[in-house]
């Protein structure tokens, strides 16, 4: 089951890097060639490479007299490590050209057209984001209307007059059509003081009324932020039954013998009528034995557990590595969000800008120190986060695919030297000086910005194997 699972993991980050990789590349590919430039390499991944198709050979030869130095055709190719890639243009500065290629030369194009190029692989990436965003809309994206559940008369949300049964519609001021939408405006906030402003519909009532949830530095040493619990905030839900759904391989659960689809009807003899009863006796009893009778297949059994004794937040807590079975919410909690085809392009961009905003606005506070930096994520997380979304269906995997896609424009305009923006950087500081920075800058830059790259990766490798 593991071996499975870690093979559908690395085989979800290999198709979502590939697809990410070839539209960032293309980008500069297609703006090079669209200025002329001739393109020796595309390449998917680096390393060694384990597929390769040559296109033009016999065009290039009719320019070239008997003597003159060789002009190799456009090479593309699959390599080795897919965790990037690139696209190398002829320059006369890494070979000799012969004259009739010179034009051809990335170092002959002006300096406009050079940041154009180099601004297309992040473009491409957020052409692809509101694609995907449009396609998701046109479609329609199902969601869980915002209605609130119990909340704990200790919290912060409590105190401030919210209550169960009220439903979120604007948080900030910024509508909220579905659960999910009131995350990603609650996450916006992360690391700041101030107010949280949540608009509602009273409970059976056509009454709208405005609540002020005060924050400060809010969750700004949290590892892994939750803000709706943080504030005491939970979305009214069906009850789940006490059946088992799901099961990890090295759990409790699967040791001792309990199978997917059995039932608990009780524990050392106490009925049992919901998994959230069943989860609080399992949580308060770590390593203490405690007798099941469930039902499996119409047939009553009885068996025993010891939950395995975890560490939450400096509480000793029982865990035995089960989930319950998928439940569905009546439709009467369902919203459907879905436009026509030129509205739908209108939200796909409105919502490519808005996580382009949210990226920047993360990568900000992480600089400030206002959030920690245990929020990176690398290949790890991205592949268990891409193997999870193609389980929960297309239209889930396409919505991971946009919000990495823009992530990955958003990372290569940040001005630092390797990075598409730090070549952009280069080049408006030629733009102001009227000529190119010195090839020796260029180089230390060049090493700099590896350091930088490999301290950024170096953290966030670390922050997925802590997760593990």
């Amino acid at each position: 089951m593991i071996v499975t699972e870690i093979i559908q993991s690395v085989l979800g980050l290999l198709v979502t890097f590939s697809i990410l990789i070839t539209v960032h590349e293309l980008g500069h590919y297609w703006v090079a060639r669209f200025f002329g430039v001739h393109v020796l390499r595309f390449s998917v991944g680096f390393g060694r490479p384990i597929y390769r198709k040559v296109f033009g050979q016999e065009d290039l030869a009719e320019g070239l007299g008997d003597n003159e130095p060789q002009v190799e055709p456009t090479e593309f190719v699959v390599s080795s490590i897919p965790l990037g890639g690139y696209v190398k243009f002829l320059d006369e500065r890494e070979q000799n050209v012969p004259p009739f290629f010179l034009e051809q030369c990335y170092n002959r194009k002006n300096v406009w057209q050079r940041i154009a190029i180099a601004a297309a692989g992040p473009l491409a990436n957020f052409v692809l984001a509101i694609f995907c965003y449009w396609l998701l809309f046109v479609t329609g994206i199902t969601g869980v209307s915002p209605v609130l559940g119990k909340i704990d008369s200790e919290s912060l949300a409590w105190k401030s007059g919210l209550r169960e049964g009220q439903k979120i519609v604007e948080v900030d001021y910024r509508r909220t059509f579905s659960w999910s939408d009131v995350n990603v405006r609650l996450l916006e906030r992360l690391g700041e003081t101030g107010e949280i402003e949540f608009t509602v519909l009273e409970k059976n009532s056509t009454l709208e009324s405005v609540y002020s949830v005060p924050i400060s530095d809010w969750l700004s040493s949290s590892d892994e932020p939750n803000p709706a619990v943080e504030l005491g905030l939970s979305l009214d839900m069906p009850e789940y039954t006490p059946k088992i759904g799901g099961m990890l391989a090295d759990g409790r659960a699967k040791s001792y013998g309990l199978e997917i689809g059995d039932e608990i009807k009780m524990i050392d003899g106490n009925s049992i009528s919901s998994w959230k009863e069943f989860v609080k006796i399992v949580q308060l009893n770590p390593e203490n034995e405690l007798i099941l009778e469930l039902e499996r297949s119409g047939v009553r059994k009885s068996l025993s557990i010891r939950p395995e004794a975890r560490d939450r937040n400096g509480k000793r807590i029982g865990f035995i590595g089960a989930s319950p079975e998928p439940m569905e919410f009546p439709e009467s909690r369902l919203v459907l969000i879905k436009y026509s085809v030129f509205k739908s392009l209108e939200k796909a961009i409105e919502k490519t800008w808005d996580v382009i905003w949210f990226t920047l606005d993360a990568f900000k506070k992480m600089l400030e120190g206002v959030i920690s930096t245990k929020n990176l994520s690398g290949p790890i997380t991205i592949a268990q986060v891409a193997n999870s979304s193609a389980e929960s269906g297309i239209l889930s995997f396409i919505s991971f695919i946009a919000l990495l896609s823009v992530s990955l424009g958003v990372v290569n305009l940040l001005p630092i030297p390797m990075l598409d923006g730090g070549h952009l950087l280069y080049y408006f500081i030629e733009v102001v000086m009227g000529k190119p920075l010195p090839e020796r800058v260029q180089a230390y830059a060049a090493q700099v910005g590896i350091f930088m790259l490999l301290g950024i990766m170096t953290i966030a490798i670390y922050n997925d194997i802590s997760r593990l």
